[in-house]
């Protein structure tokens, strides 16, 4: 019996995990990426990104709770460093909703977690500012993994199994009778496949103009690296890790990020961009903004210089959530995407999602699909 043949383009968190993930269950699969894995293009490029819990909906959380185990059997199964278990401290104000909900799914799901008074926290982390939070949220099973070394990896092992990759530019063929007949690629070749997954992060919009269009918004996201004291252990993985501020600010960071320095950004969506085109200078109000809020939250930091900055993009949905469903007009087609900047941490388990639901063991979930525009 011949294997069936699925193409994935797209070789990012979404859908290199998806292409490994069909590869291992029987599938002959062909995986297809214009600038290669972790590209400065992609949004699963960069060095760093945060796995935590910390989420209103549930489906999130019971998404953490399977995708750490599979990020930490196949770290082991690799034998490379991707998660940095370093703890994640959640600063709460008034505005406590998230954190109040996310408590009881992270309770539910069996992932540990502390709950500090603002006392409690300013003890054990001298280095921050309390003043305006009320309490803070610890996750102790979370920390960061490493973007751009996991999306290689990720490939890496995808050609070592057996999967077949190609670097090329790929646009959607023909949909005749209810199905896509190819794909087309920038060397004027073409690959006919039993199914396809189309998991292109913020140009799926351009690909599929009329099913996603406008659904999907790519923004520009600017993000910044400060140098810490010399010798000064206040600011590393071990003593600090990451940290969120989501009460009136949106602000979150890392620390350490293997000597990258202290990293920061603002989770609040930028304006509208373009991933191909666009202009990755580092935005000067967007950095004096940065250099405030280190001020205030971190002083020690307050003079600290830029040592490296990033302009990366979210791919925004008007809900936050995720779009994995099939074509409405080709049922041969699933799209994948809208990460809007939380979805990296999920690739191994949506990578398992999305392979059974294209192999027909698994139905759509309804979060995630057409249905809910």
């Amino acid at each position: 019996m011949l294997k069936q043949h699925v193409v994935v383009v797209g070789a990012g968190a979404f859908g290199g995990w998806t292409a490994l993930s069909l590869l291992r269950s029987g599938a002959r699969v062909t995986l297809v990426d214009a600038w290669g894995p972790g590209n400065s293009r992609a949004s699963s490029g960069g060095e760093t990104r945060i796995l935590r819990a910390t989420y209103k909906d549930r489906i999130y959380t019971d998404l953490v709770a399977r995708a750490l185990p599979l990020w930490l059997e196949n770290e082991q199964r690799w034998g490379i460093k991707l998660f940095h278990q370093t703890g994640v401290l959640w600063m709460a104000d008034e505005n406590d909703a998230l954190e109040r909900a996310a408590a009881a799914h992270m309770r539910d799901a069996g992932l540990p977690f502390e709950e500090l008074s603002a006392a409690e926290a300013a003890r054990r982390y001298p280095q921050i500012n309390f003043d305006g939070i009320r309490w803070a949220l610890r996750e102790t099973h979370a920390g960061f993994l490493l973007a751009r070394r996991a999306c290689a990896a990720v490939l890496e092992s995808f050609r070592a199994e057996g999967g077949t990759y190609i670097q090329a530019a790929a646009e959607p063929g023909a949909i005749e009778r209810g199905a896509l007949k190819e794909i087309k690629l920038s060397d004027g070749s073409a690959l006919v496949a039993d199914q396809y997954v189309f998991a292109c992060g913020p140009w799926l919009g351009k690909l599929f103009p009329d099913v996603i269009g406008e659904r999907i918004k790519p923004t520009r996201q600017d993000v910044f690296f400060f140098g810490t004291p010399a010798g000064d252990a206040r600011f590393t993985e071990e003593s600090l890790g990451v940290w969120l501020d989501y009460g009136t600010r949106a602000w979150y960071g890392i620390a350490g990020n293997e000597s990258r320095g202290f990293k920061i950004a603002n989770d609040t969506r930028g304006p509208a961009f373009d991933p191909t085109n666009g202009d990755r200078t580092p935005d000067t109000s967007a950095l004096k903004a940065a250099r405030e809020y280190v001020a205030f939250r971190f002083p020690a930091l307050r003079d600290a210089p830029l040592v490296e900055s990033r302009v990366c993009q979210y791919e925004q949905t008007a809900d936050s959530h995720f779009i994995i469903d099939r074509h409405p007009r080709a049922q041969n087609v699933w799209l994948a995407g809208g990460g809007s900047g939380h979805g990296f941490k999920f690739g191994p388990a949506l990578g398992e999602w999305i392979s059974q639901m294209v192999l027909g063991r698994r139905p759509v979930e309804p979060t995630f699909s057409f249905a809910r525009f």
